[in-house]
């Protein structure tokens, strides 16, 4: 009875129906425009949305109010400290009434001194993880906009099942002018399909990103003999405990040992209900190598990159893996889940790097490594080709959709 209690008082409409009653008051706030507000992704133990963070920061220019439901969900690098703040609203979002309540104050008094908002989309706004999240966010984005706030949805996928209530909240902040960044071309042809309107075609704001650290590769690479060819190794604690997927990471890592690659699994997210450390930990024990390194915490994005931009391929569970590694044109064959995969590898003309997590996916991802090993630098060279247009499209979250097109048809030539 209490569970039934939470959830009807945490109901997006009930939610909904209270802020706009506490929004027809009037603007909390009548002074000037002060800095850019940007609703940060859950983060707290994920690479990806840390990384979508600090790229928002390298691209947004003064001051920075980021909001987040906990404190430790975000981590601002020391170069953007002085002019970002954090502000922990755990209602904002995931609350049931009272704690919305308190935080839905705090929100209007920050809109009445934005001059933008930004909603960090990600994965997380067609409602297939938590609909209730999904449909408060886009009510978040609405009621921005009726105050007279510009408000952008930056970068996220459409998987085209979408929740209902979500794609209804989201209609309604489309129709009060809110801007709609999707990621990648499938899913901006889902988008316009269930009538969303202001869809902008752009890429994943991670391949906007201007930092890379080569230090800390070179830290944890210390041990490999000078010149080492090396391949990155990712299993999705969301997916890597299925049936088979261990034996299936054994028979990966074992083809990259024969082609003569030295072989370093590396988690991506670290936190409860999708830990990647257990299964990576798992598969380097099924393995008994001592010539697999396990790298056993989490790095930060720039580091990543580093880390990435000297492999010759990755294998990959997840999509801001695969993105850090196309971010410097090396092969990411990725398990694609939740269709949102497939448009960010049409963006390179790659889909045969995209494998369905399927029981046969060893096989499959074995097949995809033979190919791309087989002519590396043709690949690496295509992926450098697509690169320049990708980035142009990844910075249209920051620069609006008035810009020369983006030709899709160059983008989407196939890798033969």
């Amino acid at each position: 009875m209490k569970k039934q209690l939470r959830a009807a008082l945490g109901n997006p409409r009930l939610l909904l129906f209270i802020d706009r009653l506490l929004f027809s008051v009037g603007p909390a706030i009548n002074q000037p425009s002060t800095f850019t507000l940007l609703i940060a992704p859950p983060g707290a133990g994920n690479i990806g949305d840390q990384a979508m963070v600090e790229s928002f920061l390298e691209n947004t220019p003064g001051d920075i109010r980021i909001i987040c439901h906990g404190q430790q969900d975000v981590s601002i690098p020391d170069q953007h400290a002085e002019r970002t703040r954090v502000i922990v609203l755990p209602g904002l979002i995931y609350g049931h009434l009272l704690p919305h309540l308190r935080s839905i104050r705090v929100f209007r008094r920050l809109l009445g001194r934005a001059q933008s908002l930004a909603i960090t989309g990600a994965d997380i706004m067609d409602g297939a993880y938590n609909w209730q999240a999904s449909t408060n966010r886009a009510n978040l984005a609405w009621l921005a906009a009726e105050a007279g706030v510009p408000v952008r949805i930056l970068g996220f996928s459409w998987n085209g099942r979408a929740h209902p209530q979500a794609v209804t909240a989201l209609k309604r902040a489309t129709a009060a002018g809110v801007q709609l960044c999707l990621r990648d071309p499938v899913s901006a042809d889902r988008a316009r399909a269930d009538g969303l309107a202001n869809v902008t075609d752009v890429a994943d704001i991670v391949f906007a990103a201007r930092t890379v650290n080569f230090a800390t590769a070179s830290r944890l690479l210390y041990s490999l003999p000078a010149q080492c060819d090396y391949a990155l190794v990712n299993a999705s604690g969301l997916i890597g405990r299925a049936p088979g997927q261990i034996e299936g990471y054994v028979r990966i890592i074992r083809e990259l040992q024969y082609q003569g690659l030295q072989v370093i699994l590396l988690p991506h997210v670290c936190r409860p209900g999708g830990d990647d450390l257990p299964v990576c930990r798992e598969i380097h024990q099924a393995l008994n190598d001592p010539r697999i390194i396990l790298i056993d915490q989490l790095l930060s994005p720039s580091e990543i990159r580093g880390l990435t931009a000297g492999a010759t391929l990755t294998v990959t569970g997840r999509m801001h893996l695969a993105i850090m590694s196309l971010y410097s044109g090396v092969p990411a064959i990725t398990l694609a889940t939740q269709g949102k995969v497939e448009g960010m590898m049409r963006l390179f003309g790659a889909e045969f790097l995209c494998v369905e997590p399927r029981p046969d996916f060893a096989e499959r991802i074995v097949a995809v490594i033979q190919q791309i090993l087989s002519r590396p630098d043709d690949l690496r060279q295509h992926l450098h080709s697509k690169l320049p247009a990708v980035r142009r499209l990844a910075s249209r979250n920051f620069d609006g959709p008035q810009q020369e097109p983006i030709n899709q048809e160059e983008l989407s030539c196939a890798y033969d």
